[in-house]
This record gives structure tokens, C-alpha cells and sequence, in this order.
């Protein structure tokens, strides 16, 4: 681990804003410990209680927080008088600091890059749903459909040699990219920021987002989230899909229409695999859940064992780092905030 019990400041305290049971997945035995011989610690079991994070603040050099923490403004600020730090176990951090943290010139890091391989992983198994129908074979058949009727369903295709569409060649994009190609996909991929020397190095075509929807049999959304990207996917860009298409999103509901999406689902012309949705939890209600081809989890791509000890992992180390003097590795800057939602 970066900055050793030996060179860290054991006179630091450090603010750990993380419930107990996601403490518990975060920070191994042995992480925690390594945490403890670095700082002082205030643990806040009710970590979205803002005036004791209000009351934990005054001294602290720096702040791990997690998942509904408040949000780091001015007003908790005014606490803060020692605070160099903000490390989120994370990946999004605009929910949770606001410009004046960059005004005081604290740092501000987070951990998604921990979270590619796993979110990727889960894209490609929805993948590989989709194009083999899986999800409306289970539906049937747990919908009481004799053998016959269950073992109906639209063309089914292997990922080999099959036209997958990115959109976003992000951490998450690239790794899913390298999944997918690696079993025999051809890659296009739609992303304003991708270089033709990028492309040509992830082995990918890049292309218009017209042209990736009407020529996929498979669209993945890896885009991050900004004002551009704000419902991205509506209906004009869901009807240029070919009939029988998929499309995945583990990224965030914020990219795609989701009422557009519900009323082409409704029709059964596509499928659709959904990890991310407008209102969390996903109201028992909602008509998605009854739709035969759509397969859904409740926004747990980023769910692994290994990933949410990476996170952990990745916020104490950049802890450590602050108390050994040493600079962070994942920091987020004020523009990227400003870019981001």
C-alpha cells in the first residue's frame, strides 16, 4: 500500500462516511487495519446524517464517503478547516461535492476505475442474453408456457461475428470492448472524443450514432453522464434499431428516453437488458417487470466481491498517499466536474 504506517502522520484523523454493512464489503480486515496505524478514525454509521458529518469535520484531514453522504458544499465546509481530502468509494462524484471543495483547493478522488471490469463483464453476460434469447425463455417458462410455446422465440445469434455497437468508449466501454472482440464481435463505436488512433487501436470502426443503431444487432451504453448525453437514446434513435436488435445499458438511466424505451419493448420488436432505471428502486409496479423480453437487475453491475473491495482499497490508498505527502491517482478535477452531472 501507498504511504506505510512508518511515513504516514499518525496525529491525522480521518472521517470514514460509510454505512456499516457497505464497510464491511469495502475494507478488508487487513485494508482497515492498514487505515488505523495511518490516522485517527470517526466512524459515522448513519452516514447520510449531516449534521453529525458537521460535528465529525472540525480537524479531519480528510473525508471517505460513500453512496447518499451529503453533499460537500460551503455549508459543510465551514467545518472543515482542516480538510485537504475527498475520497469517494465511487465512481460519479458530482452528486456529492459541490465547486467550493475545489476553491478551497481540496483534492477530491475517486474509485471508477475499479469498477470497469466488473460493469463489463455484466454488459457482455446481457449480451450474450440478448442475442440468445435467454431472458424470454426464462420468462416463459416461469410464466407457466408448456415446452412448445417456451421454446419459441425470434432468431438467435452467436457473438461471433456478430455487430455489437459502443456507444462511449469509456473505462467501462474499452473493457467491454475487449470482452467482446475477444470473442469474434465487430466493434463499432460512436463517441465524440474517440481519436482515429484510438479506434485503430481498440480494433474498433468509428462511427456516426445513426449509423451504429441501424447497423447493430447489439447497441452497449457506456457514456458518461453530462448534459449532452441527457436522453441520448429516444425514440427516433430507438426506431432506427433492425427489428430483433438489443440494447444494453449498465451505465445510467440518464442516457436513454426510458418511456421511449418501454413503448418500443411494449411491442416486442426489441429487447432489452436494464441495470439502471429513472426511479430506484424500480416500483414493483412498473411494466417493465412483466415484459418477456427485457431482462433486468437492480443496479448491481458494479456488485462483485473483488469490486467493492477494490473501491474500499482505492479510497484508503489515496488516504495514505495525502498522509505520506505523496499526490492521488484518480483525482477529478474542477473542469471534469463541471462536465459532469
Amino acid at each position: 500500500m501507498p504511504g506505510s504506517p512508518e511515513t504516514a502522520d499518525r496525529s491525522s484523523r480521518v472521517v470514514v462516511a460509510v454505512p456499516p454493512h457497505l464497510r464491511d464489503q469495502f475494507f478488508t480486515a487487513e485494508v482497515w487495519q492498514e487505515l488505523e496505524r495511518a490516522a485517527a478514525l470517526t466512524v459515522l454509521d448513519d452516514h447520510s446524517d449531516r449534521e453529525a458529518l458537521e460535528a465529525a469535520l472540525p480537524g479531519a484531514r480528510a473525508l471517505i464517503l460513500s453512496w447518499r453522504a451529503p453533499k460537500v458544499d460551503a455549508g459543510l465546509l465551514a467545518h472543515a478547516d482542516r480538510l485537504e481530502l475527498v475520497a469517494h468509494t465511487g465512481s460519479a462524484v458530482a452528486p456529492y461535492v459541490t465547486e467550493d471543495v475545489f476553491r478551497r483547493g481540496i483534492l477530491v478522488t475517486q474509485a471508477g476505475d475499479e469498477m470497469a471490469r466488473p460493469v463489463a463483464e455484466v454488459a457482455l453476460a446481457f449480451t450474450l442474453s440478448l442475442l440468445h434469447r435467454i431472458q424470454r425463455f426464462d420468462h416463459a417458462l416461469r410464466g407457466g408456457q408448456d415446452w412448445a410455446a417456451a421454446s419459441t422465440a425470434p432468431p438467435r445469434h452467436e457473438i461471433h461475428g456478430s455487430d455489437i455497437g459502443v456507444i462511449g468508449a469509456s473505462r467501462t466501454g474499452r473493457a467491454y470492448i475487449r470482452m467482446v472482440r475477444a470473442m469474434g464481435a465487430r466493434v463499432s463505436v460512436t463517441d465524440p472524443f474517440l481519436s482515429d488512433a484510438d479506434a485503430e487501436a481498440l480494433g474498433v470502426r468509428s462511427v456516426p450514432l445513426e449509423t451504429l443503431l441501424s447497423g447493430s444487432r447489439i447497441v452497449a451504453v457506456h457514456a458518461p453522464v453530462t448534459e449532452e448525453t441527457h436522453r441520448m437514446i429516444g425514440a427516433e434513435q430507438l426506431a432506427l434499431m433492425p427489428d430483433g436488435a438489443g440494447l444494453v445499458n449498465t451505465a445510467r438511466s440518464w442516457l436513454v428516453d426510458e418511456d421511449a424505451l418501454l413503448a418500443e419493448l411494449t411491442t416486442g420488436r426489441l429487447d432489452a437488458a436494464i441495470d439502471v432505471y429513472d426511479a430506484e428502486p424500480l416500483p414493483v409496479g412498473h411494466p417493465f417487470r412483466a415484459l418477456p423480453n427485457v431482462l433486468l437487475t437492480p443496479h448491481q453491475a458494479a456488485g462483485s466481491v473483488e469490486c467493492r473491495q477494490r473501491l474500499g482499497t482505492s479510497a484508503v490508498n489515496e488516504v495514505l498517499r495525502l498522509l505520506a505527502g505523496r499526490p492521488p491517482v484518480h483525482a477529478v478535477t474542477a473542469e471534469a466536474l463541471a462536465r459532469l452531472r
